[in-house]
C-alpha cells in the first residue's frame, strides 16, 4: 500500500487567521488563507489542490490507458476548475471540470473520446471525488 501524507496548520479564526500546507514530499509549503479560498488573496487552497490532484491523475491515467490501446501518446494537458459554491450551511464543491487536449498519432477522435471516458472513470482520484459531478471535455489536437 502506499500512503501520501501533507500537513496543513491553521492559526486563529476563519476570515482573520492564517495558515500552511506542505506537501509530505517537500515539494511544496505555501501559505492560504480565507482571501486565497474565498477571495483573490495570495496562497493556495484546498480546492485549488484538488484540482492539481485531479488534473494530474487524470492527464496519467489518459496516457497510460492510450498506451494501453497500443497509441502513443505525445502530450496530455489537462486543467481541472473546481467549484466551490455557497449552499444551505455554508460551502460546497459542487462539481467539477475537467478539460484536455492531446497529441495522439494515429488515433480517430471517437476512439479518442472513448478512452478519454473511461481514463475519467477509472483515474484514482475521480473514483475518490465522485460524490461530485465530474464532468470532461476532451480535444485531439494535431501537431
Amino acid at each position: 500500500m502506499i500512503v501520501r501524507k501533507s500537513n496543513a496548520e491553521w492559526r486563529g479564526d476563519l476570515k482573520g487567521g492564517s495558515g500552511d500546507i506542505s506537501f509530505g514530499s517537500g515539494a511544496y509549503k505555501g501559505p492560504y488563507s480565507f482571501q486565497s479560498r474565498f477571495e483573490s488573496g495570495t496562497g493556495t487552497n484546498p480546492e485549488e489542490l484538488i484540482a492539481a490532484a485531479h488534473a494530474g491523475c487524470f492527464s496519467m491515467a489518459f496516457s497510460h490507458a492510450m498506451a494501453s490501446a497500443g497509441l502513443k501518446p505525445q502530450r496530455v494537458h489537462t486543467t481541472a476548475s473546481v467549484k466551490l459554491e455557497p449552499v444551505p450551511g455554508g460551502f460546497s464543491i459542487t462539481g467539477i471540470d475537467l478539460v484536455t487536449e492531446a497529441v495522439v498519432p494515429g488515433v480517430e477522435d471517437a476512439q479518442f473520446q472513448t478512452i478519454a471516458g473511461e481514463a475519467k472513470a477509472g483515474c484514482p482520484v475521480s473514483k475518490a471525488l465522485a460524490a461530485v459531478p465530474i464532468s470532461l471535455r476532451a480535444t485531439l489536437v494535431a501537431e
